[in-house]
């Protein structure tokens, strides 16, 4: 008995079983896939498929194995999820073929399409041809026909497919999918891609996961997102959602927040939120995370910043109508395409009005968690910024390119600029000169000779020289905040760089005024004055206007001349300036009312 048994067990081990074993045990992906769909594999003998054939896939999901062709077990599991990855592209689908369809084109494409894509997760081992051999575009399958085509190929120029040379690998019977409604193997191997995201994202950060058919609310509208909402979906396969009565009201959260730190969602169950609700809360966390708002407050207050944001976010929400917006939340039409940055100078103009705003954590608190102290678990994690940001842009690029919905252009511009790094605020001051001041034009004469004159004296070569440029022509004014509340040594640090680009753009000299509750004329400064022997005055209070007015009514000071005003921000409400000008401002401050002009923000 025992003899016979391991017998048994010996043919029971072929390469064949071992490569499928490994596939569907070793590999997630295609373990759910199985379980969610109705493909089944069927070992076959030599005589079925044709000695010289490994294995062929059919329409309706079965698919044969030729269990006498001679592979190892790596080569047998690239071969099945060759088969299946037939089924979960839909590839039997007539809306994805092009017209009109050379079949056998068709499935050679198909199969260059699959070995790239099994290629890239390095899933088994190609027991034909390697897809390095294929020096073509290989992201689209009918990217791959059309080239194919005007090529002039024919099915066994290339063979990346699983049955023999010349013959397809794709058979399709009755109607195949040319008239399914809805494809349950492609839906099949989205669900199981989505889900094996999830588990191992949340694996690597820690969260635990468990048994299916207990999920909460939450977490049911988090695998909302990734099943059917790609933009969000990355993202959501990236947090843990947290139901927990008792740690929310021990951190004073109403509704929800989200710690971007330990990649955590807290939702109170008390708040009785409906499933469509949920979503909305979900996806406005899920926003603030992907966005950076906690990287891009700068300095600025925390709770107000959140607001700010939490009306930008709002309304794109409502915009894309993701979910049903819950009663209470901050929303007005008339802030419509107006940025976060925007909506926060508003809000510090009129701080008794706004500062008792309720936002999804609660009254005068902010919905982003950037802290630990807020712990649910164990140990805090670095906020995966870069995950972030990563997970936001590819959805949106999925999102776009498989037209599932209206996405504003407010927040396409705010993801896409996150794949940009901001441009150091040096150089935006460069670019500001730039408009104001462009190059000099050299000029010649022929009243002095050329210093090669005397190598070619019978052909006369003028000299050139700078233009000649008439007093404070080519100047700018400089008004400089020396109140109490403005570091020496960020002032030494913004007119160093003033004088650099003023020596670049040929600028000779500044007028430069200091102020706080006076204005002190420091009169026109050369560059060289201004970065070395410049003596601060003042550090009294603040009040600009004075330096303002003084540089406009001067009649010495050109009417077209710019004004540039350094500054911490903390200043009079009602500064009128009457004529072009900008602000360099410390980075975390801001100005007390919205600008109409440029705003620096400067740093060591």
């Amino acid at each position: 008995m025992a003899k016979n048994f391991n017998v048994a067990k010996k043919i029971l081990e072929t390469p064949l079983d071992k490569g499928i074993n490994a596939l569907l045990y070793g590999n997630r992906i295609f373990s759910e896939m199985f379980d969610r769909s109705y493909i089944s594999l069927r070992r076959v003998e030599n005589n079925v498929l044709g000695k010289d054939c490994a294995a062929i896939v059919q329409s309706d999901g079965r698919i044969f194995l030729n269990k006498d062709y001679r592979l190892n077990a790596s080569e047998w599991e690239y071969v099945v999820a060759h088969c299946v990855l037939h089924l979960a592209f839909g590839h039997f689908d007539a809306d994805r073929m092009p017209k009109p369809c050379n079949k056998q084109l068709w499935n050679m494409a198909c199969d260059i399409y699959v070995a790239k894509f099994l290629s890239d997760i390095k899933i088994g081992t190609p027991p034909f041809d390697s897809i390095d051999a294929f020096n073509a575009p290989k992201n689209d399958e009918v990217q791959i026909y059309n080239f194919l085509e005007a090529q002039g190929k024919s099915l066994g120029d290339y063979h990346f497919g699983t049955a023999a040379p010349y013959r397809e690998d794709m058979k399709t019977v009755g109607n195949g999918n040319d008239k399914r409604e809805v494809n349950h193997f492609t839906e099949a191997f989205s669900a199981a891609l989505a889900h094996s995201v999830s588990q191992t994202v949340g694996e690597v950060g820690g969260h635990y996961r468990k048994a299916a058919g207990n999920d909460t609310d939450s977490e049911k509208a988090a695998e909302w997102f990734m099943n059917h909402y790609p933009l969000l979906g990355g993202l959501a396969a990236g947090f843990k959602v947290i139901e927990d009565q008792t740690f929310c009201w021990r951190n004073e959260i109403r509704v929800a927040a989200v710690n971007v730190t330990k990649s955590e969602i807290y939702v109170n169950p008390a708040a009785g939120l409906r499933f469509e609700e949920l979503k909305f809360v979900l996806a406005h966390e899920f926003l603030h995370a992907g966005l950076q708002h906690h990287e891009r407050r700068q300095g600025r207050d925390s709770y107000l910043w959140n607001v700010a944001c939490d009306f930008v976010i709002n309304g794109w929400l409502n915009e894309m109508q993701v979910g049903k917006m819950p009663e209470g939340v901050l929303y007005d039409e008339s802030l419509k395409n107006v940025s976060a940055e925007e909506i926060y100078d508003k809000l510090v103009a009129d701080l008794k009005k706004y500062s008792k705003l309720q936002t999804l954590r609660g009254w005068s608190k902010g919905d982003i968690i950037t802290e630990s102290t807020a712990t649910f678990g164990n140990k805090p994690k670095t906020a995966p910024d870069e995950f972030y940001k990563s997970a936001l842009q590819n959805g949106l690029e999925y999102h776009t390119e498989n037209k599932r919905g209206t996405i504003p252009a407010g927040l396409i511009e705010e993801i896409r600029a996150l794949a940009m790094p901001p441009i150091p605020w040096d150089v935006e001051l460069g670019k500001w000169f730039d408009v104001y001041f462009l190059p000099l034009q050299k000029q010649m004469t022929y009243a002095r000779p050329s210093r090669r004159q005397g190598s070619t004296p019978d052909i006369p070569r003028p000299r050139y020289f700078p233009a000649q440029l008439s007093e404070y022509s080519r100047t700018f004014g400089v008004v400089i905040d020396t109140s109490g509340s403005m570091p020496a040594k960020l002032i030494g640090y913004a007119l160093g760089a003033i004088a650099s680009y003023s020596a670049a753009k040929d600028v000779p000299c500044a007028r430069v005024v200091f102020c706080d509750a006076d204005a002190y004329d420091a009169g026109y400064l050369s560059p060289e004055d201004i970065a070395g022997k410049v003596e601060v005055q003042g550090r009294g209070g603040t009040k600009l206007q004075p330096a303002v007015d003084l540089l406009t009514d001067a009649k010495d000071f050109p009417k077209d001349a710019p004004i540039l005003i350094i500054t911490d921000g903390w200043i009079e409400k009602d500064l009128t300036v009457r004529r072009e000008h900008a602000y360099l401002i410390p980075r975390g401050h801001h100005l007390p009312f919205t600008a109409r002009s440029k705003i620096f923000y400067f740093h060591e």
